[in-house]
């Protein structure tokens, strides 16, 4: 009976849509501009990057949804003044590490709507799903990780989340195997079913990590990529290697991707491709055009700051880093405390384990990833724990819109905005329906929605002070729930709502 009643509230709002709102920019019924809205947006420059919308408009919002864009007055029970302001599509980061409460208030700052962990996820899927039901500011949602399955795998522990684990923060300076030990035939094949049990507990895909687990043999990942295959999952990938050497660099990483995706069918996107990439990464965009123009689906991303992160006692580390990163111990800062690392503290803190910035990216080479068409922005964001870690969770989105459209014109208003919403969300509707109705403004679509200026909008977060709220973000909306106004959070409330595979109802 229960699923029989969300249905019938489904048609009921469809047919509510069908009657009340017309087409986006269309001419409006006198019955629609009569209507009285739970929410209206009054005045602000909407930007659709899918119709391709950009005119000033009201936003009519009930419920959860969009559903009237008129250029006559709306009448609401609330309204938000969006004069000289954009309003946009919620901005959808596939790739954010920091899934606590404590880093979506500065995600959402940053204009962050939908919050998803697409490269390390979680394993098992469904306690880490339940673990944030009605605790989360922003809607959130994982991949299948292969990491925290191989930790399962190899020492029977179930870590779920492993970034925001913090005993999976003590555990992984003693337990080795899950990342140097290879797997057999049997153990390979339940490797698979723990993965596949992922899928079927909702997880948005198939997230990999390779780099970290350097035992994982190319026949490993390729299995892998068939299972993404079978289920239509897509594949998320951090490259099994990072640099700019000629053997086992990154366009060596990149090619035994595009050979895993061409052969098994799977769809593939390659996460962060400046830190894996580096002085390659020109190289390996133009291997990932070439491979899309010949009908691959492949997608990639980048974060806009010439600095990565990671953890120090990780693989990412072992012997040989200096010569594959092109760096020195002074490229890198111990977040705990802001200092610059000697050979002397490297070797205690890899002891230790923690995270360190990684000063390595040149910015031509994060202005290149930004301006290719298909790359899109996510922040690799990791949770803020010691308050010094990477300022990516804080100031991602504001960064690009300021620096690089504003400031720099890099890119228009239009494509960043496609970067940030429409993209991310197209690549995961094939597999998760319910992300058709995100990264838009249009009739129907989630009320997943930012208000910012575009004169002011700018990131505040810095490498030395990370954890300040980005500039310019004046409204934002997480399914038709106001959590930023005039500027500031709004306290207490949670709307946060799971995307998942399969479980995400359609009303």
């Amino acid at each position: 009976m229960g699923n029989h009643r969300g249905y019938f509230r489904g048609a009921l709002l469809f047919l509510a849509l069908a009657v009340l709102c017309p087409a986006a920019g269309g001419p409006i019924s006198d019955a629609v501009a009569e209507e009285t809205y739970h929410l209206v947006i009054r005045g602000g420059r909407v930007v659709d990057p899918e119709s391709g919308l950009d005119g000033v408009r009201q936003v009519g919002i009930i419920g959860g949804r969009v559903v009237a864009l008129s250029e006559q007055p709306l009448r609401g029970r609330a309204v938000l003044d969006a004069d000289g302001l954009v309003v946009a599509p919620g901005f959808i980061d596939l790739h954010v590490h920091g899934q606590d409460l404590k880093t979506s208030r500065y995600q959402v700052m940053d204009g962050v709507t939908t919050a998803l962990d697409m490269e390390a996820g979680a394993y098992p899927v469904a306690p880490w799903y339940d673990s944030r039901e009605g605790r989360s500011l922003n809607h959130y949602g994982v991949a299948v990780g292969h990491i925290p399955a191989r930790v399962a795998l190899k020492h029977g522990l179930e870590i779920g989340h492993l970034n925001t684990n913090p005993e999976w923060a003590k555990a992984s300076t003693k337990f080795k195997e899950w990342a140097y030990e290879a797997v057999d035939d049997e153990q390979l094949t339940r490797l698979e079913a723990l993965l596949e049990q992922g899928l079927e507990d909702g997880g948005l895909g198939l997230g990999l990590g390779i780099q970290y687990t350097p035992a994982a043999s190319r026949a490993e990942i390729f299995r892998i990529f068939k299972l993404g295959a079978r289920r239509g999952a897509p594949v998320f990938v951090h490259a099994r290697f990072s640099g700019n050497q000629a053997e086992d660099g990154g366009v060596d990483a990149v090619q035994e991707l595009l050979a895993d995706a061409a052969a098994s069918g799977a769809s593939l996107h390659i996460v962060h491709v400046t830190s894996n990439g580096l002085g390659q990464t020109g190289t390996i965009l133009d291997m990932v055009d070439g491979a899309r123009a010949r009908g691959l689906d492949v997608s990639v991303e980048a974060y806009p700051y010439p600095a990565a992160s990671t953890y120090l006692q990780t693989a990412y580390f072992d012997p040989g880093w200096q010569q594959r990163y092109g760096i020195s111990y002074q490229d890198l800062m111990w977040v705990a405390t802001g200092e610059r690392l000697t050979e002397a503290t490297f070797e205690s803190y890899r002891k230790q384990g923690g995270l360190v910035v990684i000063f390595m990216i040149p910015e031509r080479i994060v202005e290149l990833a930004l301006r290719t068409p298909y790359v899109m922005v996510a922040s690799d964001g990791l949770p803020f724990v010691t308050g010094q870690e990477h300022p990516r969770a804080a100031g991602t989105f504001a960064r690009v819109l300021g620096r690089y459209v504003r400031e720099q014109k890099l890119m228009s208003l239009t494509d960043a905005l496609r970067k940030v919403s429409l993209m991310p969300a197209q690549r995961l509707e094939g597999y998760v329906p319910a992300m058709k109705r995100k990264g838009r403004i249009q009739v129907g679509a989630d009320a997943d929605i930012v208000v910012f200026d575009p004169d002011e909008i700018i990131d505040r977060a810095t490498f030395e002070e990370p954890m300040q709220f980005s500039h310019g973000m004046v409204h934002v909306l997480v399914g038709g729930s106001v959590v930023v106004r005039a500027g500031a959070l709004v306290e207490g409330v949670f709307p946060g709502q799971p995307v998942r595979r399969g479980r995400v109802p359609v009303d």
